[in-house]
This record gives C-alpha cells, sequence and structure tokens, in this order.
C-alpha cells in the first residue's frame, strides 16, 4: 500500500448541549509511523433543523413555477422518453447533492460550504466558485420578482375587470412584495424558512391539482395534439425542452446550509433527506407531465388563482436564492490569493473554536445590498431570459454536476496526503485503518470514477446549452 501522510483525521460528533466537550479520534501519520490519541475541543456548533424541515426548504427549493412547463417539455419526447429524462435528470442531480454530503464529512461541522471545500482543494479558483453562485442565485432572485411584477395585475384583473391605475403597475406590486420578502431575507438560518417554504408547497400543491383535475375531468382532451410514446419532434425543440428537465432539480446552492443546520448529521439521515426531496419532486414532475401532455392543460397556469399561487411560491423563494447569494458574495469578500507551502495545496481548514460567520453588520449590509440591487433591476426590466439562460446555462450546471463531482474526486483521492480526512462512523469506519478500507474498496472507487463521469455530463449539459443560446441569440 502506498505510503500517506494525513494531515489529521477528524470526527465531530455533537452533544446533548452546545459548546460542550467532544471526545474525538485523531489520526496523525508521518511517513509510514502511525498514532492515534483523543483530544477534547469545544464545539459551539449544533444542529437544530428537523429532518422534515430539511426536506421542506430542499423541496421548495427544487419545485418551482417551472412545474408547469414540464408538459410541454414532455411533448418533445413522448411519454415513455420524458419519463426517462425526468427520472435521469433526478438521479444526476441527487448524486450531485451525495457527494456534497460526503464532501461535507471533510469539514469541520457547521463550516460546510463550496468555500471551504475550495480552500482544500483547489484554493485559488475558490473565488470564481463561489462568483458563479452569487452571480446564479442573484439572477433567479430578480427572475421571481420580474413574475411577480408581470403576473400580479393579471390577478387584479381576473377578480376585479374593471381595475386600473396603480393596480395595474407592476412597479407598485414589486414594491408591495418586498415588504413581505425584506424581512424573511433577513434570517440568518435556513430552518427559519420552513414555514413560508410549506405555504409555497401548498400552492404548488394547488397548480398539481388542477392539471390532475383537467386531466380526470377530460374538458380539454378535444385540444390535445396525437399523443406519441416515443418521439423526437426534431434536434432543436427536443433539446430546446432539455434543459427545462435538467435544471428542474437545482436546488444544490442550499444544500451544505441544510448540513451545518441538520440536527442529526449521519450519513444516513442526510442521504435520506436528499432521497425524500428528489423523490418528491421528481413524482411532482411526472404527475404534471404526464397528465398535463395527455390532457393538453396549459390554461391551468392562465386561471387567475393559478396565477396567484406562481405569485406566492416565488414570492416565499426569494429568500432561499438571497441566503446561498450572500454567503457566496461574503466569502468572495474574505477570499485571498493563497501561496503552495510545503505538501499544503491550501490553508489548513478553519479552526474549531474560530468563528466563522458573519458579523451582524457584515450580514446586514450585503443582505441590504443584493435585495436592493435586485429590486433597482427587476423595476428597471420586465424579461431577463436571455442573459437568465447564459446564467443558468453555466451557473446551475457548475454547482449541480460540475463542482460536486469535482470537489469529491479530489478530495476523496486516498493518495493525497494533504487533506485532513474525516472519519465517517456510519458506515462503520472507525479509525484509519477503517477510512483506508473504504478509501481503497470498490465502493470508494466507483464512487470517485461516477464523481468524474458527472463532471463530464455537466460539461456536455453546459455545451448544449451555451450552444442552444448562441443558436436562439442567431436567429433571433
Amino acid at each position: 500500500m502506498p505510503v500517506r501522510n494525513y494531515e489529521a483525521i477528524q470526527q465531530n460528533e455533537p452533544t446533548e448541549a452546545a459548546g460542550s466537550s467532544m471526545s474525538d479520534s485523531f489520526i496523525s501519520i508521518g511517513g509510514t509511523r502511525r498514532r492515534r490519541r483523543s483530544s477534547k475541543v469545544l464545539l459551539g456548533i449544533k444542529g437544530e433543523a428537523t429532518w422534515i424541515s430539511c426536506v421542506i426548504n430542499l423541496l421548495n427549493t427544487i419545485v418551482g413555477a417551472g412545474v408547469l412547463a414540464m408538459p410541454g417539455a414532455m411533448s418533445k419526447f413522448g411519454v415513455a422518453l420524458g419519463i426517462f429524462v425526468i427520472l435521469f435528470s433526478g438521479f444526476t442531480s441527487g448524486f450531485g447533492l451525495y457527494l456534497q454530503s460526503r464532501c461535507a464529512r471533510y469539514i469541520e461541522r457547521g463550516n460546510a460550504s463550496f468555500f471551504s471545500l475550495s480552500q482544500l482543494t483547489y484554493p485559488n479558483a475558490s473565488v470564481v466558485f463561489d462568483g458563479a453562485i452569487a452571480i446564479k442565485c442573484f439572477g433567479v432572485g430578480i427572475s421571481y420578482l420580474i413574475i411577480i411584477g408581470n403576473l400580479m395585475p393579471l390577478v387584479v384583473q381576473g377578480f376585479v375587470a374593471d381595475a386600473s391605475g396603480v393596480w395595474l403597475e407592476r412597479q407598485f406590486w414589486i414594491t408591495a412584495f418586498m415588504l413581505i420578502v425584506i424581512p424573511l431575507s433577513f434570517l440568518r438560518r435556513l430552518d427559519s424558512l420552513k414555514y413560508t417554504s410549506f405555504i409555497a408547497l401548498v400552492s404548488i400543491g394547488y397548480l398539481v391539482i388542477i392539471v390532475l383535475a383537467h386531466f380526470l375531468m377530460g374538458d380539454t382532451i378535444q385540444d390535445r395534439g396525437e399523443v406519441h410514446l416515443i418521439q423526437w419532434t426534431s434536434g432543436i425543440q427536443a433539446l430546446a425542452s432539455f434543459p427545462v428537465m435538467v435544471f428542474a432539480y437545482t436546488c444544490h446552492q442550499n444544500m451544505f446550509s441544510i448540513l451545518n443546520e441538520i440536527e442529526n448529521n449521519s450519513h444516513k439521515n442526510t442521504t435520506s433527506v436528499i432521497t425524500g426531496s428528489i423523490g418528491t419532486a421528481a413524482a411532482i414532475y411526472l404527475l404534471v407531465a404526464i397528465t398535463g401532455y395527455l390532457s393538453y392543460d396549459p390554461p391551468s397556469a392562465a386561471s387567475t388563482i393559478g396565477r396567484a399561487s406562481i405569485v406566492i411560491l416565488v414570492m416565499f423563494s426569494y429568500p432561499l436564492q438571497c441566503h446561498p447569494c450572500r454567503a457566496s458574495i461574503d466569502n468572495v469578500l474574505k477570499w485571498r490569493p493563497m501561496k503552495k507551502s510545503g505538501t499544503l495545496l491550501g490553508p489548513v481548514k478553519p479552526s474549531m473554536t474560530k468563528d466563522n460567520s458573519m458579523s451582524d453588520t457584515r450580514f446586514a449590509v450585503i443582505t441590504s445590498i443584493v435585495i436592493i440591487l435586485s429590486y433597482l433591476v427587476a423595476m428597471s426590466v420586465s424579461s431577463l431570459e436571455r442573459v437568465l439562460a447564459y446564467v443558468g446555462s453555466t451557473g446551475s450546471t457548475s454547482i449541480s454536476f460540475i463542482l460536486p463531482g469535482l470537489f469529491y474526486w479530489k478530495i476523496s483521492d486516498p493518495e493525497s496526503g494533504n487533506l485532513m480526512h474525516k472519519i465517517d462512523d456510519d458506515e462503520g469506519a472507525v479509525g484509519e485503518e477503517g477510512f483506508d478500507q473504504w478509501a481503497d474498496s470498490w465502493q470508494g472507487r466507483w464512487l470517485r470514477r461516477g464523481a468524474a463521469a458527472l463532471v463530464g455530463w455537466g460539461f456536455l449539459v453546459m455545451a448544449v446549452c451555451l450552444g442552444l443560446n448562441l443558436f436562439y441569440s442567431t436567429v433571433h
């Protein structure tokens, strides 16, 4: 077996009270000599989020107004091929989330983020990663405000046909809804948004019920086109619907916050959060896609209450984009170029006794800037479709596929002696020998191959989406 020179391998299990003394297992290895020792440290971080609140917040991040585009996307592929694309997209996104949960095992509890992983793998590129995440989340947040401004006048007209004046001004409604969005955006913990996320999911449930009701009543079948089991309308049309399904599960920007805040962060529990969120989202997408395609159901989104449901959904989804955007901006501001020193590729991970959270002033300033800028842009323009297409093609593919795969491939390399590996007791890997057994096992090797394949898949998706954007830009 090759000689390894791990800097440290730690296991930190939170006790009943935050800030209590911990009993950790460390393994110090120099050359071929290995020694185990015990140490007690103070850990002031304890997760409080329940399993159900984590699933609700992650599911709300996943499922958005784009669910109504599923029937149209399926019509370009046919029922069988459409089901396959939806399920495969869910699998690849879920695998990316799973790799994030495994990468978090190498970071001290409460400090997991794209930035902290970058510091252990590609420290000088961390500013690029976080910058892309900040831009992506900022753009999506703006699109939510634009949707509110565009739909609310139609909602008002649906209830009051002769409405006029300020009630039909998109700027008025954006400003009004900001009064609700602003307090929610200043909440520090993602778990604090579980109740608003639940309300947003109720809105999604209403939209799903409308589509299902039309299918059961059959009142729109006369407008339905020809139904195909497998169909490839044309290369461009089918590929144009491809991003709708591939990016339908994007929620990876909030995954590390979930892992930091969850009360029981065992491997089994975090995996069940991923399975529950992705599985529920896939079930919703399949139900809407199949019933909507078979019943031809575009009027569902056009109903007044349907529009109001979309407004409620995006309003409570805005804080879920502000949360990772703020964290990424903070990381960009904290970033400093690293010089290679000794055997370390980057800095030693943050001390457990050091508070790495944002100060109240910094938190308030960054949040205020994000909210004000997104408000000003949403008030100025009525569509960011073309800009968001490029942001989604690069940002969504990076955080969903490329970065999770790259990070896990790098950080889990059993030959790298400069990384700090954390022992995972959930898998029975106690001590350095247990960890080596996992890293050198066939499961570990196949998982790393899967991570490499996910990176390749991400670059393929990015190339297809960017190619489509360039094609449509040239045509139009």
